[in-house]
């Protein structure tokens, strides 16, 4: 007679074969590297997630938990061009990464003419700010942080001038993206990212949940229904226009069409 834990084991053996032979070779890869096992669900919304340390051209180390942009770029794209997707749930617990990366990400989500909402989970520091911000609503849920502080680099850096106005340009790229798509105040939002007494080893500032709401960097404290409940009415908003603009369109080719037969008629009759 077999004991328990020889059953258990069999047990726990014909459980994960038995979900194997679900998927296919693609489903199961997709799973591992996006966490997510189809492009979009029945409801129309599509979720993506941004977790750990965001990837630029160099891959982050091997214990560290990452996002690859030349994953999140291909999905951002099959959004707008895919109908059955109608809106974005962007997920964010991200430490940050690399600026570039980040940025390109975050003006991607901005310029899609499809309504995106962000949640932040956990954190959203450092580039995870701009990609906070870069949907057409966002929220914070009460115990998550973001921390706002100044770019930073490691390895070589020359100690000249032109250095320190690099630096100074990146920074205000991101400066600009923030506040122009948040209802931050540029001047407090520098205040904020330049304060000195908050950090022990470094400057800026952590914010948490409502905090980050009552200077205008995220619209709204809240959680997951929330979140989809808000991307639902962005969606119906969206569609009505969508529906609008197209029977404009269509009125104002019937009066070219009506124009062009009129000007026949009587260019026929001269």
């Amino acid at each position: 007679m077999k004991n328990k834990d020889e059953l258990k084991m069999n047990n726990q053996e014909d459980f994960d074969l038995s979900h194997e032979s679900d998927f296919d070779d693609e489903t199961l890869n997709r799973l591992k590297e996006l966490g997510q096992l189809n492009d979009g669900y029945n409801s129309g919304i599509q979720t993506i997630s941004i977790i750990g340390e965001i990837e630029g051209h160099i891959e982050a180390g091997s214990p560290k938990k990452s996002t690859k942009y030349e994953h999140i770029i291909p999905m951002i794209i099959d959004v707008e061009e895919k109908d059955e997707i109608k809106g974005v749930l962007l997920i964010l617990n991200t430490m940050g990464g690399d600026v570039e990366a980040g940025l390109a990400i975050s003006e991607l989500i901005s310029g899609m003419s499809k309504p995106c909402v962000t949640l932040v989970l956990g954190g959203s520091h450092s580039i995870g700010v701009p990609l906070a911000v870069s949907g057409s609503y966002s929220f914070i849920v009460p115990t998550a942080t973001m921390m706002i502080h100044p770019i930073r680099t490691t390895g070589l850096v020359i100690g000249v001038l032109q250095s320190f106005i690099y630096f100074q340009k990146m920074q205000e790229r991101i400066t600009e993206f923030v506040v122009g798509h948040s209802n931050v105040d540029k001047e407090l939002f520098n205040k904020i990212m330049l304060n000195t007494d908050e950090l022990v080893n470094d400057m800026g500032s952590v914010l948490v949940g409502e905090q980050a709401v009552e200077i205008g960097l995220i619209d709204a404290v809240g959680s997951l229904s929330d979140a989809r409940n808000k991307l639902f009415e962005l969606i119906n908003e969206y569609e009505h226009e969508k529906c609008k603009s197209k029977e404009d369109k269509n009125k104002n080719g019937n009066k070219k069409s009506k124009g062009n037969n009129n000007k026949k008629e009587n260019n026929g009759s001269k």
